[in-house]
């Protein structure tokens, strides 16, 4: 049986929802995170980084969130979370998963852990580099929203959902916090409707009851 590690609300919540998404059997594996349960030596052994997710499929550990919803929907093809391979939509899919993981996701950490990015008590230096991290992020959402008005909708690539919108929207939703120019993503006038779609579908409900996610994680508090 497919084995997620996860903790509530981390990056691990993509693959959770893909899971739910395809419907197939699947354990979750709590990493307890109060007690750096990630950076234990069982866990460095799934993932020598100690961080979260990590994917246990038979003998294929996985670790790398792009890597691991790439792999579930090419596992499962037959629930269409991936575009046909070697059509000008897979080619789209693999630019726009790339860039979600290298471009946006990536500098939520400098955004949520900018102390780390200064020398220890420069908290002004943190401060700098946690609005320079929004400011960068502000400008990804714009072209996020970009992609949703060109794409015609319902989801980011179009008529046809797939992984790509378990990442973008769960990424969205960590955006909760910006005050340039709103306080969330929903400000975003074709992001609005689609996080509202997202919102609706029965897998993310249900991930997001299992993880025991509070109204302020989606940004309406």
């Amino acid at each position: 049986m497919l084995q997620l590690h996860y903790h509530p609300s981390d990056a691990s919540l993509i693959p959770h929802i893909l899971l739910e998404e395809l419907g197939v059997p699947f354990e979750l594996k709590l990493v307890d995170r109060a007690n750096n349960a990630q950076k234990s030596a069982a866990y460095l052994k799934l993932n020598p980084n100690g961080l979260i997710p990590v994917l246990v499929d038979g003998d294929v550990v996985l670790y790398e969130t792009a890597a691991i919803l790439l792999h579930l929907a090419d596992r499962y093809p037959e629930a269409g979370l991936a575009p046909a391979l070697a059509t000008a939509q897979r080619a789209e899919y693999y630019k726009w998963m790339l860039w979600l993981s290298n471009t946006f996701q990536a500098d939520f950490k400098t955004y949520y852990y900018a102390q780390r990015y200064v020398a220890p008590g420069n908290t002004t230096g943190a401060a700098e580099v946690k609005a320079m991290a929004e400011e960068r992020l502000t400008g990804v959402l714009t072209q996020l929203d970009t992609q949703m008005h060109k794409s015609g909708g319902p989801w980011l690539l179009g008529a046809q959902y797939s992984a790509l919108d378990c990442l973008a929207f769960v990424l969205c939703c960590w955006a909760r916090n910006f005050k340039r120019p709103a306080r969330d993503a929903s400000a975003y006038p074709h992001l609005a409707p689609y996080l509202c779609r997202m919102l609706a579908r029965p897998a993310v409900q249900r991930a997001f009851a299992t993880e025991q996610l509070p109204a302020s994680f989606f940004g309406t508090d």
